[in-house]
C-alpha cells in the first residue's frame, strides 16, 4: 500500500531518488520491476509490474479501431517505459515522459494505494487549489456518507 505526498528533486540526468521507506515495497511488489507512464491529467504514473500488467491487458483488449479507445492505448501503452531501479533507488524519468508532464527539478511522488502519481511542482499546486475549490461539494457520488 503505498500512500503519502513527498517532495523530491530531478538531478541532472532525470532520475529520481526513491523515497527509502517504499524502495522494499516496490522491489517487493514489482520483482525489481516497475513502469511509468502518462496519465491524461498530465501526471506520471509509477507501478509495480504485476500491477500495471492487468490494466495494460485491458487497454490492449479494447477494440483498437473505437476512437476513446485507442487514444487511451496511444496514451497509457505507448508512453509506457519498463525500468528497475538502480543501486542506489533511483528511477530513470525518460525526456519524453518528463516534457509531457512539465516535470523540471522539484516533482512530487504521490500515493495511490498500488501504485504512484508523479507530479510536476505547479501540477500538485494546482491539483490541491482545485481540491479546495470544490469545498462541500468534493465528496463524489457513492462517497457521499465517508467520514473521516
Amino acid at each position: 500500500m503505498f500512500q503519502g505526498a513527498t517532495s523530491l528533486s530531478l538531478d541532472a540526468k532525470g532520475r529520481m531518488a526513491i523515497p527509502a521507506r517504499h524502495r522494499d515495497a516496490l522491489m517487493q511488489a514489482g520483482a525489481g520491476g516497475l513502469v511509468l507512464t502518462a496519465h491524461p491529467h498530465r501526471c506520471l504514473l509509477l507501478y509495480p509490474t504485476p500491477a500495471w500488467e492487468p490494466i495494460r491487458a485491458k487497454i490492449l483488449a479494447a477494440p483498437s479501431l473505437e476512437a476513446q479507445s485507442a487514444k487511451l492505448r496511444r496514451l497509457l501503452v505507448g508512453f509506457a517505459v519498463d525500468m528497475e531501479m538502480d543501486s542506489s533507488g533511483r528511477v530513470l524519468v525518460t525526456p519524453e515522459l518528463r516534457r509531457y508532464a512539465g516535470l523540471e527539478k522539484e516533482v512530487w511522488l504521490i500515493g495511490q494505494g498500488s501504485h504512484f502519481e508523479l507530479w510536476s511542482d505547479a501540477g500538485w499546486t494546482q491539483q490541491q487549489e482545485e481540491i479546495f475549490a470544490l469545498g462541500d461539494k468534493l465528496l463524489p457520488p457513492g462517497l457521499e456518507n465517508l467520514a473521516l
